[in-house]
């Protein structure tokens, strides 16, 4: 008999322990953290900024030399052609031949004008199967070096465009992934609260339901003794008919939002059965902010307050675009050594001097009017975007300082809602008691239970109004007021992965 009892006393722990291993506790910065570690939202914005590294990898790669080989691989050609004699007239021939050539180029951009200059070296392979009689069969040409440059003159030079905006825009991409990042806390806070809402909810409706069963049966008893009328007796039924109600669609509203939850921080290892349960935010951080502080930060920061500058140099990039395809003016230039022999020993034995010069040029005589238009729209858009940008930098002001005055208020609020939760709850604790005594009747209790439930759930909403501001204030400033550090340092890259 005992042993039995041992089993069964251990099969009932085990039971119990697996039936809590079902549940799942978390606070508010765990969720945090799985959003920030695994969340789809999270995902992307990491992706993003790897895209926007190797774009700036690729524009600093475009001012570095570049090295590269070309060639055709041994063809072969066996046609009837014309060739033209010395006398103009035309021999048709039968060719049978092949061919083949390399060559290796060294080209270097020159930033500072816009220019190209090039170092080439080739190599040409020609063999005849039917050769002239006294002709070699085998001939070997090559252009043993060639220097070439080309520049154009009074033209746009993207490449010392490009060195003045890409810096800038990947510092923004840098800082925008660090925003990204605290908009995924932000977002996580909703949805950590939407379910801590729906819970508490779900609390208050079934504690309301147990209660007002309760009420119904002293209600009962009372109208069986004739100490009531059949009016409250109906009254309190309809009531407990609406809690119940209101548990149903309670139980369906956690569902929802823990599912809502579950799909944005990415918590796919829990099994769809597991129950979760959130804990009250409830110690939060106080500490005082000045608005000078936080427009200083924000300034120095923000990604937005670089845009600033980023749009100023576009608008003058185009207004120097513009001005630059009024008319085109190339220099060419080249000079090498190359030579040719029927044996490749020998092909440099009697090189011979080539080279170019050249000066090309296209200037509209008549254009209408285009280029002066053309010129006139990006001066225009020019001015739009410095007015733009200066509304622009009375908004991000006036955002900052609106968010820290918001901010100090929501702290104050926070006292005063969770007193009044405080005061609530004791308030109906004692009409719960006179009600029990006959000192109140039915009314006044459901008013003293409803001011709770109000009282409770403005609590809920003044911390999620609280958590939702302070990370908003940290994505809009980039700096942790509470622990006084900044949350983008410009000094330390950051891990970029290769795919």
């Amino acid at each position: 008999m005992n042993r039995k009892l041992c089993v069964s006393i251990s099969l009932l722990v085990f039971l119990c322990i697996q039936i809590k291993a079902q549940d799942y506790n978390f606070n508010l910065q765990e969720i945090i953290q799985r959003a920030k570690d695994q969340s789809p939202a999270a995902k992307q914005a990491e992706t993003q900024r790897n895209n926007s590294y190797w774009q700036y990898r690729t524009f600093k790669s475009n001012y570095n030399p570049q090295v590269t080989l070309t060639g055709n691989a041994p063809g072969y050609s066996n046609q009837i052609t014309g060739v033209q004699q010395p006398d103009g007239s035309v021999v048709y021939r039968t060719l049978n031949q092949t061919y083949s050539n390399a060559a290796l180029g060294l080209q270097q951009p020159i930033a500072a004008t816009g220019g190209n200059i090039s170092v080439n070296t080739n190599l040409f392979q020609f063999h005849n199967f039917i050769p002239n009689p006294g002709d070699p069969a085998t001939t070997w040409q090559s252009t043993l070096f060639n220097l070439q440059l080309q520049q154009p003159l009074f033209a746009f030079n993207p490449l010392r465009w490009d060195k003045k905006v890409q810096p800038i825009i990947y510092e923004q991409s840098k800082r925008s992934y660090v925003e990204d990042m605290e908009f995924v806390s932000r977002i996580a806070v909703d949805r950590y609260f939407g379910v801590l809402t729906a819970q508490i909810n779900l609390q208050i409706a079934q504690f309301n339901l147990a209660n007002n069963d309760t009420i119904y049966q002293i209600e009962q008893g009372r109208y069986n003794i004739g100490t009531t009328s059949e009016d409250k007796l109906l009254q309190v039924q309809l009531q407990l008919l609406r809690s119940r109600q209101e548990v149903a669609q309670a139980k369906l509203d956690f569902r929802n939002n823990v599912l809502r939850l579950r799909n944005y921080i990415g918590l796919n290892e829990l099994s769809s059965s597991a129950e979760i349960e959130l804990t009250l935010p409830e110690d939060i951080p106080i500490f005082d902010i000045s608005e000078e502080d936080a427009l200083r930060y924000a300034k120095q920061n923000r990604s937005q307050y670089i845009s600033f500058e980023r749009d100023r140099l576009i608008a003058e990039q185009a207004v120097a675009r513009a001005k630059g395809q009024r008319y085109q003016v190339n220099m060419a230039a080249s000079y090498g050594v190359n030579g040719t022999s029927s044996n490749l020993s020998d092909i440099s034995a009697n090189p011979n001097n080539q080279g170019i010069a050249s000066i090309q040029f296209s200037v509209p005589i008549v254009s209408w009017g285009r280029n002066k238009s053309r010129l006139q729209t990006a001066l225009a858009n020019e001015q739009l975007t410095q007015y733009t940008i200066a509304q622009e930098e009375l908004n991000f002001d006036q955002e900052i300082i609106t968010q820290v005055r918001q901010f100090d208020m929501l702290q104050l609020q926070l006292e005063i809602t969770k007193t009044a939760a405080e005061v609530a709850q004791k308030r109906y604790d004692v009409a719960q008691n006179r009600y029990l005594i006959g000192k109140i009747d039915i009314t006044n209790l459901n008013i003293a239970l409803t001011e709770k439930d109000t009282a409770r759930r403005s609590y809920t909403d003044a911390l999620q109004a609280y958590w939702r501001a302070y990370y908003d204030l940290r994505r809009l400033t980039l700096y942790d007021f509470e622990n006084k550090t900044l949350l983008y340092n410009p000094e330390l890259e950051q891990e970029v992965t290769e795919y």
